[in-house]
């Protein structure tokens, strides 16, 4: 299997946080992987067999190319034969701006990529994935940048950009009082234009940001669950506890940090 991460060039780094290529180098074996939140959205190309996902009661098929808001928890995918995709992670509120939608609507929700954003991956619908020595990744973000995607001040002079970066930054632990403070606006500002441009609460998004340090703090090793705890910025272990099951839905001593899957691949920085 391959996991593959591809940060993006200068030109793109205001809206895209990374390239992304998972391949399951022809095994079609059924497998169930958990998808759990890591605070950013997603455009996500299918280029061999389509997977099945399970966000509620049912499984589904997913369309050829998709649109993946904010999540509030973990959801599952299911592949139904060769696993071959490539996913660009776009920084929190750039798809709101890029493409004037309302995140909000997209929370907990995995759609059929809207027509108006096929483009993004024209390169892709035409690319022969069997060719060796081509890299996909490579050529993708080399379209985008032909159809003008690039540094623009309007974006990262805006609230809801300015607010998550600062979150990001700081790791998920600072507190509204201080984002507000920091950003000269009120918390009622604050919240309305975070949640349209990114789809969750800044509190909320902060929370998602905290937990996904945990698992980089995992991969450093030689951290107690007590050191664990303190460096994450929970109050206690029960706290902690709670806040891990909520967005994995195990406790986190019985997590396979270790284990080579998606969400491990998606949640830890390469």
């Amino acid at each position: 299997m391959i996991f593959k991460k591809v940060n993006p060039s200068q030109l793109l780094e205001p809206f895209i946080e990374c390239f992304w290529q998972i391949d399951s180098c022809g095994n079609k074996e059924i497998e169930v992987q958990k998808i759990i939140p890591d605070g950013f959205p997603e455009t996500i190309f299918h280029y061999k067999d389509p997977y099945e996902i399970k966000i509620f009661e049912d499984w589904e098929r997913q369309p050829k190319m998709l649109l993946a808001g904010q999540l509030k928890k973990h959801f599952f995918l299911r592949n139904t034969g060769e696993s071959g995709m490539i996913g660009i992670k776009w920084k929190p509120s750039a798809l709101a701006h890029l493409f004037d939608l309302k995140m909000d609507s997209l929370t907990n929700d995995v759609v059929e990529l809207p027509a108006p954003m096929h483009s993004l991956f024209s390169a892709m619908i035409t690319f022969d994935f069997k060719l060796e020595g081509e890299d996909p990744i490579k050529l993708l973000e080399d379209d985008l940048l032909s159809k003008g995607l690039k540094n623009d001040e309007k974006f990262t002079e805006q609230l809801a950009h300015r607010a998550s970066t600062l979150i990001l930054k700081k790791e998920g632990l600072i507190n509204i009082k201080e984002l507000t403070s920091t950003l000269n606006c009120s918390e009622r500002q604050l919240e309305r234009v975070f949640k349209s441009a990114i789809g969750l609460s800044p509190k909320f998004y902060s929370r998602i940001i905290r937990m996904g340090k945990t698992f980089e703090l995992m991969k450093e090793g030689n951290n107690s669950w007590s050191d664990l705890v303190y460096e994450s910025g929970f109050y206690d272990q029960p706290h902690f506890i709670k806040n891990f099951k909520e967005f994995t839905g195990e406790d986190p001593s019985a997590y396979g940090f270790d284990e080579r899957n998606m969400a491990n691949f998606h949640l830890k920085k390469d």
